[in-house]
């Protein structure tokens, strides 16, 4: 398994990009934003209804775009003309994420469980990320919280570092879960099997045994989501990079 990069350590990586006013989360003011300040770019993908990867952090459109309805149920036409709130910018593919970037900053890409139930029912969605990102030329990796799809993008792009996306998986945020289920997610014990080199905690989870493991394996610890330089500090006690918004991460 391919070894998650050095720069992934080093450089705060900006949740959804550089967001802020004029600039939405995961557009590509906030991506260009991010490459500007020195940051790295976390991102989160979804698929249009023909499965064209867009860069898209919910299920629906309602909270980014205030138009109803689910995302993949729309092609990528008619996400082109749906404005993202209170900005001039509409939800990008990531084909036009990946030429905007162009290698120009370490790319966090989580790709977004479709199965429900972080269960085996993934669909293509990681099939066609890989596909995009075949003859890409910069620093990249993969991440989600569905082993299911780490496992399998591992396979189809074996080049390419790999990690979960990870927490306490409670209850009240999980409700479709077993808790035989959320368990087992909560130990990281799909951690060898899916390829993973990384992991990207919760913060507030952060003294979960299994991450110390994990790290003294020599595996990066990454967190999500820090809101203030005060996170900051207390993460990077256990934590070798965080994702951050809202403010100005240490560089």
């Amino acid at each position: 398994m391919p070894a998650l990069p050095e720069i992934f350590v080093s450089t705060p990586i900006a949740h959804r990009g550089l967001h802020g006013p004029g600039k939405p989360e995961n557009s590509l003011a906030a991506a260009q934003a991010a490459i500007d300040a020195g940051y790295a770019i976390e991102m989160d993908i979804q698929p249009a209804a023909d499965g064209t990867p867009m860069v898209f952090h919910d299920y629906d459109l309602k909270r980014l775009t205030g138009d109803q309805g689910m995302i993949r149920a729309f092609d990528p036409e008619a996400l082109a003309n749906m404005r993202l709130l209170n900005a001039d910018a509409t939800v990008p593919t990531l084909a036009q994420m990946l030429e905007l970037v162009a290698g120009r900053a370490p790319l966090l890409i989580e790709i977004k469980d479709q199965d429900g139930r972080l269960g085996p029912n993934i669909g293509d969605l990681q099939d066609r990320v890989a596909a995009e990102l075949k003859d890409y030329e910069g620093p990249v990796a993969v991440m989600s919280f569905n082993p299911h799809a780490v496992e399998a993008f591992h396979h189809i792009a074996p080049t390419i570092p790999v990690g979960l996306t990870t927490c306490a998986f409670p209850v009240e945020d999980w409700p479709l879960l077993g808790d035989d289920q959320r368990t087992d997610l909560a130990a990281i014990n799909a951690f060898d099997r899916s390829g993973a080199s990384f992991i990207s905690h919760d913060k507030d989870d952060l003294l979960n045994p299994r991450v110390d493991a994990i790290k003294a394996m020599g595996h990066p610890i990454l967190c999500w989501t820090i809101l203030s330089p005060e996170e900051e500090t207390a993460a990077r006690k256990i934590a070798d990079n965080i994702t951050f918004e809202h403010y100005d991460a240490v560089r």
